[in-house]
C-alpha cells in the first residue's frame, strides 16, 4: 500500500512518535507553526512551553539525562536558535542526546539575509554533532532518524534538524522510518584480559567513573565489581551519582575544590582506570594530576568514542566501548584475589568522610550544616540539580549522592542550568523531591523558567544561595587582582516575593536554624518554591573566607 499524503510537519511530528518521544520543549516561534498544529492532535507528546530558549534547551538536556533518550526541543529562527545555543553547548560538553529542531526562513528566501535568517550549519557546527537542514518533506523519516542515531550512538551529543517553514507544508507520500537503535559497543575478550592483568599487578589502582553511557543497571554492575575487588572510586567533576557515595570503596568526587588527599591518591597511584570520563580539565585538576602526554601512572582509559582515546592522554590501553557496556563485561573477570590494596581503599573512605563533615563558614547561615540536614530529611532517590557558581560547591562536597539519577549539573560549567533541570525533572518524576540549588547571579540566568515551573505545576524546591554577587568572579578578582573588585556586586529583588508574584511559595532564610521550618513550609505548599538564603558573602567556598583569600594575595605582593 502507497504511504498517505501529509504535510512537512505531520510527517516530522509523526516520527517523534516513532522514535518513542513523549515530551518537548519549546518557545512557540511562527517559523514552525505548522508543526505546533501537528502537535495538537499527537496528544501522546507533551509539549512544555517555557520563557526562554536556552532554558528549553537545558531542560531538554536534563531530561535527556533522567531518560537515557534524546531530549527534545524547538526553537525558532535567528534570535530563538540563538538563544537555544547555551543548552547546546551544554549537551555537547555534558555529552547528552538531544534533537534540536530549529524553524527556519522559507526556502526561497535563503541566502538573502532575510527576517530572521541564519545558516545554522555555520552557527552551530562547532557545538553540534551534526546539523542538517531539511528541504524535501519526503526526506523528513530518512534525516530524523539519521539525527537521532547520531546524536545516541558513539559519544552521545547534540544535533540540530533545520525545517524551514514552507517545506513544513508541502505534503509528501513517505513511510515512517523505524524506531531508532543504540549500537553495541562491547570491549573485546583481548580488552577485558589486559584490563584485568593489569589489575591484577597493580599495586595502588584507582578508578574514575564519567560520562553519560550509563544506565541504572550499569551503575549496579560496577558497584558490585568494585566491591567484590575493593576498588577506590571516585566520580568525575559533576557525576556523582555514578556510584553510591556512602559505598565503602567510595573515595570522593575529583571536580573543583578536590580533597588535597584525595588528590595526592590519584598522583600515586600506580593505575588508573578511566571508565567513560573524557579527564577534561576540571577532573585532571587543569591536567595537573596525570602528566601530558603519557601519565606516569599506568592508564586504562575506557570510552565510547575511539577518537577520544590518546586525544590528551595516551593510554596503556584504550577501549572503546560504552560504559553500560563494559560494565555489564566485567561479570565475566573473576575478582582478584586478597587485592593487596584493601587498606589504602579503606583510607580513601575514611578521608571522605571527613572530608564531608560540616565545617564553619562566617556567617550566621551555616551552608554545610543545611545540606547534612536535607540528606537526613529527604529521601535516597531526591534529585538535586544546579547551575553554576561557587555556591555549588557546599552540595558538591556536603551532599551524598546515593543513587543513579539524582544528580543533574553541567559539567560545561554554565550559569542558569539549575532551575530548568529541576523543572524537566519534577515533570519527569512528579512524586520525586526535586531540589535546585541556586546562587542569585545564576537564578536570574533562567529565572523566568520559575513561571514554567507553575504553569505545569512542576513541584520543586529551589534553595538560592544569596550573597548579592556574581561570588565565583569576586573570589578571583580578590585572588588575583585584591581589593580591586569591579563589576561584580548585585542588586536583587526581594527573591521570597518574586516566587509570590509568579504564583509559587517564597521563604527567606536568614538563619540557620530557620531552614527547616522554611522548607518544610516550601515543600508543603504543593506549589513551585524557592527559599531565599541570605548568605554572607565572605563564606565564598568550603575552604576559605574570601577575606582569607584577599590576605593571601596581598600576602604574595599580587
Amino acid at each position: 500500500m502507497s504511504a498517505p499524503s501529509r504535510t512537512g510537519a505531520r510527517i516530522l511530528v509523526d516520527q517523534l512518535v516513532v522514535h518513542g518521544v513523549d515530551a518537548a520543549f519549546c518557545v512557540p516561534g511562527e517559523s514552525y507553526l505548522a508543526v505546533l498544529d501537528a502537535l495538537y492532535d499527537t496528544p501522546s507528546i507533551r509539549l512544555v512551553t517555557c520563557r526562554q530558549e536556552g532554558g528549553a534547551t537545558m531542560m531538554a538536556d536534563a531530561d535527556a539525562k533522567l531518560t537515557g533518550r534524546p531530549g527534545i526541543v524547538l526553537v525558532s529562527r535567528g534570535p530563538g536558535a540563538m538563544n537555544g545555543s547555551a543548552g547546546l553547548h551544554i549537551a555537547r560538553q555534558d555529552s547528552t542526546p538531544l534533537v534540536m529542531f530549529v524553524g527556519q526562513v522559507a526556502r526561497g528566501t535563503l541566502e538573502r539575509e532575510a527576517l530572521q535568517g541564519i545558516d545554522y550549519r555555520q552557527m552551530f557546527g562547532p557545538v553540534a554533532k551534526w546539523v542538517v537542514q531539511v528541504e524535501d518533506p519526503a526526506t523528513i523519516p530518512e534525516f530524523v532518524s539519521q539525527a537521532f542515531h547520531i546524536a545516541v550512538n558513539g559519544r552521545p551529543g547534540p544535533v540540530v534538524v533545520v525545517v524551514p517553514e514552507d517545506m513544513l507544508t508541502d505534503t509528501a507520500s513517505v513511510a515512517d522510518g523505524a524506531p531508532y537503535q543504540v549500537a553495541s559497543s562491547y570491549p573485546s575478550p583481548a580488552a577485558m584480559t589486559g584490563f584485568r592483568d593489569a589489575l591484577a599487578q597493580a599495586e595502588r589502582p584507582f578508578v574514575i567513573l564519567g560520562g553519560s553511557t550509563w544506565n541504572r543497571d550499569a551503575v549496579a554492575q560496577f558497584q558490585a565489581f568494585a566491591a567484590a575487588n575493593k576498588l577506590p572510586v571516585s566520580c568525575a567533576f559533576r557525576r556523582q551519582d555514578l556510584f553510591d557515595n556512602a559505598h565503602e570503596c567510595y573515595a570522593g568526587d575529583v571536580g573543583i575544590g578536590v580533597n588535597p588527599k584525595l588528590g595526592a591518591y590519584i598522583r600515586e597511584a600506580d593505575l588508573i582506570v578511566a571508565i567513560g570520563a573524557r579527564l577534561g580539565e576540571v577532573t585532571t585538576g587543569r591536567y595537573s594530576l596525570l602528566d601530558i602526554p603519557v601519565p606516569k601512572q599506568k592508564l586504562i582509559h575506557v570510552y565510547p568514542d575511539p577518537d577520544e582515546l590518546g586525544r590528551v592522554y595516551r593510554p596503556f590501553l584504550g577501549i572503546a566501548a560504552a560504559s553500560r557496556d563494559f560494565a555489564a563485561s566485567l561479570a565475566s573477570l573473576a575478582p582478584v584475589a586478597a587485592p593487596r590494596w584493601a587498606p589504602r581503599t579503606a583510607e580513601m573512605h575514611a578521608s571522605h568522610l571527613a572530608w564531608r563533615a560540616p565545617v564553619k563558614n562566617p556567617g550566621a547561615v551555616q551552608m554545610s550544616e543545611i545540606v547534612a540536614w536535607l540528606d537526613a530529611n529527604v529521601p535516597a532517590d531526591t534529585i538535586f540539580a544546579n547551575g553554576a557558581g561557587n555556591f555549588a560547591t557546599w552540595v558538591h562536597r556536603f551532599h551524598c549522592y546515593r543513587g543513579f539519577g539524582t544528580q543533574l549539573a553541567p559539567t560545561s560549567g554554565s550559569m542558569g542550568y539549575g532551575l530548568p533541570a529541576a523543572v524537566a525533572a519534577a515533570l519527569r518524576h512528579p512524586n520525586k523531591q526535586v531540589l535546585c540549588f541556586t546562587g542569585d547571579g545564576d537564578f536570574l540566568m533562567t529565572g523566568q523558567e520559575f513561571a514554567t515551573a507553575v504553569a505545569h505545576k512542576a513541584k520543586l524546591v529551589a534553595i538560592l544561595n544569596n550573597n548579592n554577587s556574581y561570588g565565583t568572579i569576586r573570589m578571583h578578582q580578590e585572588m588575583h587582582y585584591p581589593g580591586r573588585t569591579v563589576g561584580t556586586d548585585l542588586a536583587n529583588p526581594d527573591f521570597a516575593a518574586l516566587a509570590r508574584a509568579y504564583g509559587g511559595h517564597g521563604e527567606t532564610v536568614d538563619r540557620t536554624e530557620q531552614f527547616a521550618a522554611a522548607f518544610a513550609r516550601a515543600r508543603d505548599s504543593g506549589k513551585p518554591a524557592l527559599i531565599d538564603v541570605r548568605f554572607d558573602l565572605d563564606a565564598i567556598n568550603p575552604a576559605r573566607s574570601l577575606s582569607a583569600i584577599r590576605d593571601e594575595a596581598v600576602k604574595h605582593g599580587r
